[in-house]
């Protein structure tokens, strides 16, 4: 845990299976809050599974006030995903340049992406990247490769990924994707009772404005906030670091009181 008191704040790393990657976030808000880390298990394979064991974590933490999170990536995702199971075990929730909900957000990101792919050595690193045989080896891989690819100007590229846990991985994201299809989600956050804020980049290949309208009619409560100058890691990146801070601990202080 990060911080010894104020009200629990809980960080969802993204990927799946870049454990390790919200260390920054939860120490850069210790001062105000008590920050959990929770690692994604690569035993888990499904959205429930991953819910569950988020579950689990809750429970061991909560007291009187559900506790609030903070996801990243996919872990923002989940997150929505956990307060849409539990909405009453879910407090405030930040979601940090979240991934898609819908095919055409999908598609627009895989356009942007392509763009930005066009450089000859990019493009043969992450085409040797794909060639990787095992699934989670795979997936570390290509999430090395993606930080600059979806990044504007950072002020560091160290992310403190965790290379000794193997994550979760493809399986997780396909399960994500299938229940998008079958329509289960977006709909399934009109359960979600908590306040939501969404933190963007404009500079991320997710498309902030397509992603904030497909969640937009089940969480009408969201709240949009995005920096012109910031790729998908607003906390790395030299124009926003500092501000992204301000405005995480402010937002979270504001919703306890």
């Amino acid at each position: 845990m990060y911080g010894s008191s104020g009200p629990h704040v809980i960080v969802v790393h993204g990927g799946p299976g870049a454990c390790g990657s919200m260390a920054p976030i939860a120490r850069g808000i210790a001062d105000s809050f008590r920050v959990l880390e929770p690692f994604q298990s690569s035993v888990s394979a499904t959205v429930a599974d991953h819910v569950a064991d988020l579950h689990e974590v809750v429970e061991s933490c909560a007291r009187d006030t559900a506790p609030a999170f903070v996801g990243h990536s996919w872990g923002a995702m989940l997150a929505l995903a956990y307060a849409a199971a539990h909405p009453s075990s879910a407090g405030p929730i930040v979601l940090v340049c979240s991934g898609t909900f819908d095919l055409a957000a999908r598609e627009r990101f895989s356009l942007n992406l392509s763009e930005r792919k066009k450089d000859e050595r990019a493009r043969q690193r992450f085409q040797l990247a794909l060639q990787i045989a095992d699934p989670n080896e795979r997936f570390h891989e290509l999430g090395k490769q993606t930080l600059e690819l979806y990044s504007y100007d950072l002020a560091t590229t160290e992310q403190e990924i965790d290379e000794s846990e193997p994550g979760c991985g493809e399986s997780t994201w396909d399960d994500m994707v299938r229940l998008q299809n079958e329509g289960v989600y977006p709909s399934a956050f009109a359960a979600i009772k908590s306040p939501v804020l969404m933190l963007h980049g404009a500079q991320d290949p997710h498309p902030g404005e397509m992603i904030r309208a497909s969640l937009a009619p089940y969480v009408p409560q969201l709240e949009y906030f995005e920096w012109q100058r910031c790729g998908h890691y607003p906390w790395l990146e030299k124009a926003t670091r500092d501000e992204f801070f301000s405005v995480l601990r402010t937002w979270l202080t504001n919703q306890r009181t």
